[in-house]
């Protein structure tokens, strides 16, 4: 008798205990496209538009964060809403980034989108390339160089206009760095460099396309060990 009064109050009590919060999921981006020219905007001024952005519905989600970010002034634009998809005014002619971080209202994790490049129309018949994205080594990243005592840069470039025909890698210890340590083809978007022990290093990637123009990926930091 005792034993089956002992299982009652457990099965009671799982019964009646509550699930444990979930921590939201990351967003799937849907426009504006990745790497793409947004012909969308409703023009506000002749210098801005005003560009809809859109996701799709993340589970255990409460609020969504949408963050846009000029590429060429590297400042940030927050909007908060609880929908999936909300308008913001932003410059023309500019290229942009966009991310979206989840959050629910019942624990402290958040989950963070892909984060999405485009070019907000403007008048331009060209468009510069989109700064190149850098993979690895992140900025802060200690690596661990191989027996060569080589390590590897790798980048990712796009450009609306697809005509990038090559990139400058520059690398130094100190910053801004100066030396210009490879210049490859636009098919490249790794290299192998040879660097010192527990040496911290600057590096960052210049883009350019067929009509002359370029991007600057911003500068970057690791230590090789």
């Amino acid at each position: 008798m005792r034993i089956v009064l002992v299982i009652f109050i457990s099965l009671l009590f799982t019964a009646c205990k509550k699930d444990s919060p979930k921590p939201p999921s990351a967003a799937g981006l849907v426009f504006p496209l990745q790497n793409s020219l947004c012909t969308t905007g409703v023009n506000i001024t002749p210098t801005s538009s005003r560009v809809e952005f859109m996701w799709q519905t993340a589970n255990n989600t409460n609020t969504y964060e949408l963050r846009v970010t000029n590429l060429l002034t590297d400042i940030t634009q927050t909007v908060n809403t609880q929908s999936t998809s909300t308008e913001l005014t932003i410059e023309k002619g500019a290229p942009y980034s966009w991310v979206v971080i989840t959050r629910n209202t019942e624990v402290q994790e958040t989950a963070s989108s892909a984060t999405w490049q485009f070019f907000n129309a403007g008048s331009q018949i060209t468009y510069a390339p989109f700064p190149a994205q850098i993979i690895t080594p992140l900025s802060g990243a200690s690596v661990v160089r191989d027996i060569n005592g080589e390590i590897v840069l790798e980048w990712s470039g796009a450009d609306v206009d697809d005509d990038i025909v090559g990139y400058e890698i520059f690398l130094d210890t100190v910053s801004p760095p100066q030396v210009l340590v490879a210049s490859p083809a636009s098919s490249v978007s790794s290299i192998k460099i040879n660097t010192s022990a527990n040496t911290v290093y600057y590096w960052k990637v210049i883009t350019k396309d067929i009509e002359g123009n370029n991007s600057d990926s911003g500068i970057y930091s690791f230590r090789a060990l």
